[in-house]
């Protein structure tokens, strides 16, 4: 699609755009192409490796600042550093496995650009498992080192801290979510790609940073899940009364927000809606 646009001293050419064609909702054709097992592998092996870095700098920021070990409460990375190393680790693997995969790394991304008709429900529901078994795995390493703090430090596992509501903790997780979901689709629009083609972006860049922002605004109410497969393998791990408590807080939330970002997106900004009815006023005067 070639855009012209006519101006006061002569006219120009848009950049060239191409929207993908949407996914089908079920394609069995996936099963048979080892494409798809292997971005199955991507994925197991980027959230192991995810849950590994970040469950690991949690338990060691809490062995550092542990008042019977170190009287130094200012010891170790601190919050920043928690954050810049669960931020960090999704630039890093978004880039990695990008070109695989997709990069997604956490079902709630999964679960949005399925309702943008991005994937198929196959790949997302199979992509959800696979994330969700690395999740387990990678803190499953994380406490076969670390077996004597592990349990001590709560294991990395999510849960709504002391004085804040259900309701807070669910609004956290909506809108940390939203506010990553967006960005992933904002940072991946093609339209955007040809719009600002003279203002390079790595989408990873953009995608890590809202991971580290929105962990520093999470992190003292709900330890930050946004990502159902990370509260999840911690939980299980851990598998303590205080790690279940009000874990559904980190699939409704994460899921909600991720949805309220595909809306937004696909609805409001690409203005989806509106050339759905224009397409079909077309075919109704045919």
């Amino acid at each position: 699609m070639t855009k012209d646009v006519a101006g006061e001293k002569g006219s120009f050419s848009g950049k060239d755009y191409q929207d993908p064609p949407p996914e089908p909702l079920f394609d069995a054709t996936e099963l048979g192409k080892w494409s798809f097992y292997r971005a199955l592998i991507a994925e197991f092996i980027a959230t192991l490796l995810f849950l590994y870095v970040t469950v690991m700098t949690v338990i060691g920021y809490k062995n550092q600042t542990d008042p019977t070990l170190n009287p130094d409460q200012c010891a170790g990375v601190g919050v920043l550093g928690i954050a810049w190393a669960f931020g960090g680790m999704i630039f890093i693997l978004v880039y990695c496995t990008a070109g695989i995969s997709g990069g997604h790394i956490n079902p709630a991304v999964t679960f949005g650009l399925f309702l943008a008709r991005k994937v198929t429900l196959v790949r997302a529901v199979m992509y959800m498992v696979a994330q969700c078994l690395g999740a387990i795995c990678g803190v499953a390493l994380v406490k076969s080192f670390q077996s004597s703090y592990y349990t001590r430090y709560g294991g990395g596992a999510n849960g709504l801290s002391h004085g804040y509501s259900i309701g807070t903790g669910v609004a956290a997780e909506i809108i940390g979510t939203f506010v990553l979901v967006y960005t992933v689709f904002s940072a991946t629009d093609p339209k955007r790609s040809a719009r600002d083609s003279h203002v390079p972006v790595l989408a990873p860049l953009p995608i890590g940073f809202a991971v580290f922002i929105v962990h520093l605004a999470t992190i003292p109410i709900t330890g930050t899940g946004i990502n159902p497969a990370r509260s999840l393998g911690a939980a299980i791990i851990y598998n303590k009364d205080q790690a279940w408590d009000h874990h559904w807080i980190f699939w409704v939330g994460p899921f909600a927000g991720a949805a309220l970002a595909a809306f937004y997106h696909q609805f409001v900004l690409r203005a989806g809606a509106v050339k759905a009815l224009g397409s079909f006023r077309s075919q109704s005067h045919v």
